[in-house]
Formats: structure tokens, C-alpha cells, sequence
């Protein structure tokens, strides 16, 4: 089981910088809007499907707040303790906790200087781990069509994929079940 007050992992980035991927913490919240202030604004796009200049309040309790039960969420940062920056971040978030088949909203951010360096790839991984722990079924999350490396991320997870278009947006579901033999 995933101890979410504890959950913190080292690893190492395609160019060598060191990095934790952790629980966000109440305590997060004045890093992690920093780290959406030096975020560029195609970026935001990219994630938000809009533009906007700040975190919510609200965003920033359900971040901080996650209970690694029905939501989850998971800072990339690097240096340690007071020189700790977050530079990336991915969230887990349950739509019906009580459907039978559990599915959950993923989303990702990773900061422009970091990009392409597996963040994402790697972030997919502990949420999968993460959410078949919880008895998930499905992760998916909607990602614009021409955001072509993080759809790249999704087809090189090795999860079987489904893909929905609607207008300049792709549905993704990727499922968490054992494949039938």
C-alpha cells in the first residue's frame, strides 16, 4: 500500500539532474504557485485548455489536500528542503468513487527547461502503480490534438489506449486491467 504522507521517490532525469517526486504537502501551496508563475503562457494553454494567470484557491486546496484515496497529486522538484523548487507535477482525481468500474482524471505539468527529459513518462508510472494500489480500472484524461509529445507519452506507456477525438481534443482512456490471456 502507498503511504501518501512518505511517498517520495529519487530519480534521475535522460540529463543526469536529480530529482524527488513526492505527495504535495498542505504546506506546497506557495511553491506550487510559483512554480505556475514561471510556467509560459502556451504551456498553461497546453494544460488548461485556456489561459490564465494564477492557481485557484481552490486548485491549490485539492493539490495540497490530496488523500491519495480518491485524489492524488505528485510534485517533481529539485534541490532539498529550503532550495527545493518544483518544476513538474501530475494529479490523479476519481470521477465516481462509486462506479464499479473505477476510472480516474489524470493531468501533467512540467515545467518548459524540463520537458522531454521523461518527467511525464515517469510521472504516468507512479500514478499507474498508485491507482491500481486504489482498485482503479481506467485513467484518462483529455489532451489537445496537437499536444503530440504528451499523447506520445500515453502510447509508449504500454497500457491498451483508446482515443476519442472531438474537435481539437482527444479523449484518452487507458486501462489498468491485466490483458486476458
Amino acid at each position: 500500500m502507498v503511504d501518501p504522507k512518505h511517498y517520495a521517490v529519487e530519480e534521475t532525469l535522460k540529463n543526469g539532474t536529480a530529482v524527488t517526486i513526492r505527495a504535495a504537502r498542505p504546506g506546497d501551496g506557495d511553491k506550487i504557485r510559483e512554480a505556475f508563475r514561471n510556467l509560459e503562457a502556451e504551456t498553461i494553454y497546453t494544460r488548461f485548455f485556456g489561459y490564465k494567470t494564477e492557481v485557484t484557491d481552490a486548485e491549490l486546496a485539492r493539490i495540497t489536500g490530496s488523500d491519495f484515496d480518491q485524489d492524488v497529486a505528485l510534485l517533481v522538484t529539485v534541490g532539498s528542503n529550503g532550495t527545493e523548487t518544483v518544476i513538474g507535477g501530475a494529479s490523479c482525481f476519481a470521477t465516481d468513487a462509486a462506479a464499479p468500474d473505477r476510472s480516474a482524471e489524470i493531468a501533467f505539468t512540467v515545467e518548459e527547461d524540463y520537458q522531454g527529459l521523461g518527467i511525464t513518462s515517469s510521472l504516468l508510472r507512479h500514478l499507474v502503480r498508485i491507482a491500481r494500489d486504489k482498485g482503479l480500472h481506467r485513467l484518462e484524461a483529455d489532451v489537445l490534438a496537437r499536444n503530440l509529445p504528451m499523447l506520445s507519452v500515453f502510447r509508449r506507456s504500454g497500457l491498451p489506449m483508446t482515443l476519442r477525438h472531438e474537435n481539437d481534443t482527444v479523449h484518452v482512456t487507458l486501462s489498468l486491467l491485466p490483458l486476458a490471456e
